[in-house]
């Protein structure tokens, strides 16, 4: 599905394209490294079904409820009434009357998973799965048990391209209300999470004996430079730098502590339709901000990286200032990445 081609790719084969190339979904470049390693690049094909995959929808949040307010009886039969309304809706393929119907009931009745889920379902119908998992999230959240929350939120997960998170949630799903509908999602994702899978397996081996045939080479490159020109060295001003081991990243912000600059750690995937989308972006801003340190973490590629920072979904951002954290994005929202970037770079 979302991999890329063998060649203009960022060091490690990290999950998009910084070139803003469109990805030929076939190949991808495992452990590409530093220039002095650059010959001993490993190709691996992963073939994904991403037929139904889409586009992330961007639009504004769409309007919740607020769960601290006390809901009437008369608000919950009218919110029940809004649902049939929304119901009837569906049925004649109005979806976004179907949609306005939900957003009223919601309004009146917050505390309802049930609505919640509902709206969410809508949302996978108008092709909009980022909405469609917000909604179904916030069901979760009400009722932790809810098994349309965790459907839902699946089959929107699988329009992204997500594919491991799509079939964690419809396994969920299944054993809380198993239905046909499961079942059929699940017949695509499956065999899409297992080829992730088996690739991630390879993809690490591959990594680990490309990081100790490189353990030699670092270490010398790490020597017999005083401090604030070995940080100042350790950056590649206005470009994106691939992490691929723990004590790399360490270094890395280490050196911008030391410089006083704000350091954008990025997780990404090769398998990660999102990441495709957004990483063209991070390269570019890499280039309008060149005093801010870009990095790039391949979940697959520095595992131990991505468990430290407890990586859950991918594309995450995390924002970094004098080694600590002091935001995130997760998530494909170029607006909300830039505005922290110019935000948090102008600060002293």
């Amino acid at each position: 599905m979302h991999l890329l081609r063998g060649k203009n790719r960022d060091k490690c084969g990290c999950g998009t394209s910084d070139h803003g190339e469109h990805v030929d979904a076939k190949k991808t470049n495992l452990c590409s490294e530093d220039d002095k390693f650059e010959d001993d690049i490993v190709e691996s094909d992963i073939e994904l079904d991403d037929t139904d995959v889409v586009e992330p929808d961007n639009d504004p949040p769409q309007k919740m409820g607020d769960l601290s307010i006390d809901v009437t009886e008369e608000n919950q039969d009218a919110a029940q009434m809004l649902k049939s309304k929304a119901m009837e809706a569906i049925s004649e393929g109005k979806l976004d009357e179907a949609t306005d119907n939900l957003t009223e009931a919601i309004m009146l009745n917050p505390s309802s998973a049930i609505l919640y889920a509902t709206r969410a379902s809508v949302y996978v119908k108008l092709k909009k799965p980022n909405a469609a998992i917000r909604d179904a999230d916030a069901a979760l959240k009400i009722n932790p048990d809810s098994a349309k929350g965790y459907k839902i939120r699946g089959m929107a997960r699988a329009m992204l391209g997500l594919w491991e998170e799509a079939a964690t949630d419809l396994h969920v799903a299944s054993r809380l209300d198993h239905d046909e509908e499961i079942a059929l999602v699940l017949k695509k994702v499956e065999p899409n999470a297992h080829k992730i899978e088996e690739h991630r397996r390879k993809y690490a081996r591959l990594c680990k004996e490309r990081e100790l045939r490189k353990s030699g080479h670092q270490k010398q490159q790490q020597q017999a430079q005083p401090h604030d020109s070995e940080a100042a060295a350790a950056f590649k001003d206005g470009q994106v730098m691939a992490i691929h081991s723990s004590s790399e990243l360490e270094t890395k912000l280490k050196a911008a502590s030391k410089t006083s600059r704000l350091a954008i750690l990025y997780f990404t995937a090769t398998w990660c339709g999102p990441c495709r989308y957004i990483s063209p972006v991070f390269t570019s801003l890499s280039g309008k901000y060149p005093k801010v340190v870009f990095l790039k973490v391949d979940i697959d590629g520095a595992q131990d990286v991505a468990v430290s920072w407890n990586v859950s979904s991918v594309p995450t951002f995390f924002f970094i200032k004098n080694g600590k954290e002091i935001d995130k994005v997760v998530g494909v929202d170029k607006s909300a990445l830039e505005t922290k970037i110019a935000q948090y770079a102008g600060q002293s």
